[in-house]
């Protein structure tokens, strides 16, 4: 306890979102996927046998939160740094920190690092060998793609798990359960929220957690006292502390009109989608939600038939990203049309849904062909395997008949385009290649 704070007034200044925060797996709020009952992460870290991983995901879904219920679950010590603060001292330090609890208590330290895809390539190194030899066991927290934005030699040796946005009944019961918490949530307020007030925050907080708490707890405190002497949180009050209109249409309404955008896109229906985009950011939806339901479907229902699609689908989120509501709707708009005039084909998803089948099922590939692999520092026998590629710009039109597949795939065919568009002129110019139609 801290002499200089009996009144506890430290705990009670911070964040509901912070008071709030689980301290244990049966308190754990949402990633059913990854946390239930006999999963493999809860059993590794019921088991203290928890190996290195990064828990990757938007913002508000537990991440944090859960690497905190690994410290305090965990026999071993526990280190919390934040990418962007740390430097290689920082890393350094942590790092002698657990060898010399390894070698003087044979205790293991978990090392915690918060915004992990902001480590350089510097910083991630001086990491590396201590991940390698078991010295620390990491537990990276990043809202962006691993995969993408982090060393892969990091990545290569931690298992990553992918938190999901919360849903609506997530965040509702969590949000009921602060507004009757005495001890850490805000039931000594007693306020009573109408229904469709909390509706409001679960639905508007974008499956965010803290976001849902964030604005209970702004209204809660900021709405006056009624003739009773009651705090009573309306649908207005609840609008003002998450900054978002209420929709106007119920729950199955709103996936019902972003059902019927999607398909009217599908169904090259300009004056359909155009409605029912409006109808939705109108009705309090994020206009952002629209602009990637648009790139996704210029892939998906455009694709090949015209690639353009996909460039305007982007340039147009992009321009609203930067421009905001409601200008940014402009080129929105601009894409919705081009999107929906143009040719469709799903040739690509196709091609994609095939492939990925036989990337995750297929496991006696024979792996690469010899000529195709890296032979740079290869045995004599790789140099001379290598030697047999044939190199398409040796040959006319930039192109040779050459097996690139493993041999036990060599004969699929995943993309087959269609007759239509810009996917009429790739079978035209397959065909006189002489290609696999």
């Amino acid at each position: 306890m801290d002499l200089f704070d009996l009144n506890g007034n430290s705990e009670s200044a911070k964040p509901l979102a912070e008071r709030m925060r689980a301290n244990n797996l049966n308190d754990f709020i949402g990633q059913k996927h990854i946390v239930s009952e006999g999963s493999l992460l809860r059993r590794a870290i019921s088991l203290d046998r928890l190996g290195s991983c990064i828990f990757y995901g938007p913002p508000g879904t537990g991440k944090t939160t859960l690497a905190n219920i690994i410290a305090s679950t965990t026999h071993g010590e526990f280190i919390k740094l934040n990418a962007v603060q740390a430097g290689v001292a920082d890393v350094k330090e942590a790092v002698k920190k657990a060898e010399d609890n390894l070698k003087m208590f044979g205790k293991r330290t978990y090392l915690m690092l918060d915004e992990c895809h902001r480590f350089n390539k510097t910083q991630s190194d001086s990491l590396l060998p201590a991940i390698e030899q078991g010295t620390v066991i990491f537990i990276g927290s990043t809202t962006e793609n691993p995969y993408a934005s982090m060393t892969p030699a990091i990545v290569s040796r931690c298992r990553v798990f992918e938190f999901k946005r919360l849903s609506v009944d997530d965040i509702k019961g969590a949000l009921l359960k602060a507004l009757s918490d005495k001890k850490k949530g805000l039931g000594e307020y007693e306020a009573t929220v109408d229904e469709d007030a909390l509706m409001h925050i679960a639905t508007m907080c974008g499956g965010d957690l803290r976001s849902a708490y964030n604005a209970l707890e702004l209204a809660v405190l900021t709405t006056p006292v009624d003739a009773d002497g009651k705090i009573h949180v309306k649908l207005s009050d609840a609008e003002q502390s998450i900054q978002r209109k209420a929709l106007s249409y119920n729950q199955d309404d709103y996936y019902d009109y972003l059902s019927a955008f999607c398909k009217s896109l599908r169904g090259s229906d300009s004056n359909a989608a155009l409605y029912y985009a409006m109808r939705l950011i109108e009705g309090g939806c994020d206009p952002m939600l629209v602009a990637r339901r648009l790139v996704v479907h210029s892939s998906e229902d455009v694709g090949m038939a015209d690639p353009r699609a996909l460039q305007v689908a982007t340039s147009a989120m992009y321009a609203l990203e930067k421009i905001g509501y409601p200008e940014g709707l402009i080129p929105l708009s601009n894409a919705i049309v081009y999107v929906c005039e143009a040719p469709k084909s799903n040739a690509v998803v196709q091609a994609y849904h095939a492939a990925r089948h036989d990337a995750t099922t297929v496991r006696d590939d024979d792996g690469v062909p010899d000529y195709l692999r890296d032979n740079s520092y290869g045995s004599k026998e790789d140099k001379a395997a290598s030697r047999r590629y044939k190199y398409p710009h040796d040959y006319p039109n930039g192109y040779v008949e050459q097996q690139y597949l493993p041999h036990s795939l060599k004969d699929r065919v995943y993309y087959v385009p269609k007759d239509i568009g810009y996917e009429r002129t790739v079978a035209e110019i397959r065909k006189s290649k002489g290609k696999k139609q």
